[in-house]
């Protein structure tokens, strides 16, 4: 695929993206793929996934007590449940505004632990990370934002997303649809949206304007971007997602490369 190739060019100092189809075959590959990279937010996926393995084996359950007064854990994945940004202070009620919160996921991780009996970084690697063989990722900080991956081990990521084997198609199925429909709130990178869609952990392509996908991504479009200028995202109506993990901070430079290059790779598997 010739799109691919295109992130030798970006702005960085180093760069891999791999496109994966939904059988989880791998259809292309760029850059140095075993190479080590910060995550940043798309740590979140990883997270979310680990407590929706958590929620299947009944370790949790999605409306129990999480976070300030109110809030459950379908409040914390989803970002509605009033805490800040990156302090552990109610900013709004629960369920009233999408509030971005790596504080959230912190309470999300500690709340999995706590049921679990097992500290989150290793009850991470446990449930998801040794079952796809993704061996070369750690949650080296916090379980909103401290993850460490290759693009080898995201493109397995990928075709779990398409394909999931470790929880029930209706369990990601639930996550990657709308949680608190209607709810406004601010795209980190992007500004405000009238209607700030996220599933559980998992943000929602929809209908937002403006975004780190394409122009021609469908509204089914999910997964996530992170400060460290990485990103996961995967079209279902397309049959296809992408992975790519850069050294280089989220700023203008992906903000006017991304879509472009999204929809470039769209455009070949179409």
């Amino acid at each position: 695929m010739e799109s691919v190739r295109a992130v030798a060019g970006w702005p960085v100092d180093h760069a891999a993206a791999a496109v994966v189809g939904a059988e989880g075959e791998v259809l292309a590959a760029e850059g140095p793929m075993a190479r080590e990279f910060q995550l940043a937010s798309v740590t979140k996926l990883l997270t979310a996934y680990a407590t929706l393995i958590a929620v299947e084996e009944g370790a949790v359950e999605w409306d129990q007590p999480a976070g300030p007064p109110g809030s459950t854990v379908r409040h914390l994945i989803a970002h509605t449940s009033g805490l800040a940004f990156d302090e552990h202070k109610a900013m709004a009620e629960p369920g009233t505004r999408r509030l971005y919160s790596n504080a959230g996921f912190e309470v999300l991780a500690d709340t999995v632990h706590e049921a679990s009996g097992i500290p989150f970084a290793e009850y991470l690697t446990e449930a998801v990370l040794e079952r796809l063989g993704m061996s070369s990722t750690r949650l080296a900080g916090t379980a909103g934002a401290g993850a460490v991956s290759t693009c080898d081990d995201m493109a397995r990521f990928a075709a779990e997303l398409q394909a999931p084997t470790l929880i029930a198609p209706s369990t990601l199925s639930e996550a990657v649809s709308v949680a608190f429909p209607g709810l406004a709130g601010v795209l980190p990178g992007y500004g405000y949206q009238k209607e700030n869609d996220w599933g559980l952990g998992f943000e929602l392509r929809d209908h937002k304007n403006p975004h780190w996908t394409g122009k021609n991504s469908s509204p089914h479009t999910f997964g996530h971007f992170g400060q460290s200028g990485s990103f996961l995202w995967v079209d279902p109506e397309a049959g296809v997602a992408c992975a790519a993990l850069t050294d280089r901070a989220f700023g203008q430079w992906a903000i006017d490369t991304w879509p472009a290059f999204t929809d470039a790779v769209l455009a070949e598997v179409s």
